[in-house]
């Protein structure tokens, strides 16, 4: 008997946003399976590999990284201009450590500044990122979405304390996507997104940052969560959870013992820098294979590997 392979049907679909404009812009999402199963249906556009930059020196990166930079890390134009020519990323995630109010504490219309300068260096798309504190995010992300209309940029992340402040100013005011940030719960996913859509964001402005974790730190709730998220949006046709997933992995690895230690300190386990390509790597390819429509790395290493591995595998 001939073997006839059996084919899993969905009815549900993920959304495409598109990032950036012209020639370099990139689509997320519109898949209708699970992520690589060509064999049962539309795989949707190919992930995208990012590249991690900050606004200011990176002091708290590990030595080789800071050497690999160090022509060009201490002006934020520059670095984005060599990252585009030579990291071969599809997009860049400019970072706003310089805003930290435990830190510089740079003003939103300083920062909007940097951000209106890269983005008309390059033509990457860009991913803006903020301190992490929500009150100032909220406003760095309004002055940098008026900065950058027009870019197609997208603003991560939206989260519950300040979700209306960032939606009304990026996703409603200034046509920039949003992104919808959680902490690896597929309740708190779907919360953050049904926020953002009650008020007034539409749902192909959305890109959900559902959390990540480190390979060894837990990463197996990521997994979980992912796979319950594009189950859901797939099996159950739940458009509440049909919004592609961006990961920034280099967010999470850069402070991890077993990526960053110096020799000094583990002479056993080997050359820091290897170290941290390996763990970026394998947290970037799990998210993938998981669900995610884009990781964010640090090492054009990295970049590379994981480029390779979707170019097998789509």
């Amino acid at each position: 008997m001939a073997f006839k392979q059996s084919v899993q049907k969905y009815s549900g679909k993920i959304s495409e946003v598109e990032l950036g404009t012209g020639e370099k812009a990139i689509k997320l999402g519109g898949e209708h399976v699970l992520p690589f199963y060509s064999f049962d249906g539309d795989t949707g556009n190919k992930p995208s590999i990012g590249v991690e930059i900050l606004d200011i020196y990176p002091d708290s990166w590990i030595e080789s990284y800071q050497e690999m930079y160090k022509e060009v890390a201490n002006d934020t134009v520059e670095w984005a201009k060599y990252v585009e020519s030579n990291s071969g990323a599809d997009f860049i995630c400019l970072k706003f450590d310089g805003a930290d109010p435990n830190g510089l504490d740079k003003s939103p219309e300083e920062c909007a500044e940097v951000a209106k300068k890269v983005a008309e260096s390059v033509s990457l798309p860009l991913v803006i990122s903020g301190t992490g504190n929500h009150d100032k995010d909220a406003k760095l992300f309004e002055k940098v979405a008026e900065a950058l209309d027009g870019y197609n940029t997208l603003m991560m992340s939206a989260v519950e304390d300040n979700y209306k402040a960032v939606g009304a100013s990026a996703g409603m005011a200034y046509n920039q996507k949003v992104g919808a940030e959680s902490s690896v719960d597929i309740n708190l996913a779907k919360q953050m997104n049904v926020l953002l859509t009650q008020l007034g964001v539409k749902g192909e402005k959305i890109v959900m940052n559902i959390g990540c974790s480190a390979v060894g730190y837990g990463y197996e709730y990521v997994a979980s969560t992912m796979d319950r998220i594009r189950l859901a949006a797939f099996g159950q046709n739940d458009k509440s959870l049909q919004m592609p997933i961006i990961t920034p992995v280099a967010f999470e690895i850069g402070h991890v013992k077993e990526a960053i230690a110096p020799v000094d300190d583990e002479p056993t386990w080997g050359c820091p820098e290897k170290r941290t390509i390996a763990m970026e790597v394998s947290t970037a390819a799990s998210c993938l294979v998981g669900g995610s429509n884009a990781v964010i790395l640090r090492h054009p290493e990295s970049i590379k590997t994981i480029k390779e591995l979707v170019s097998a595998l789509v």
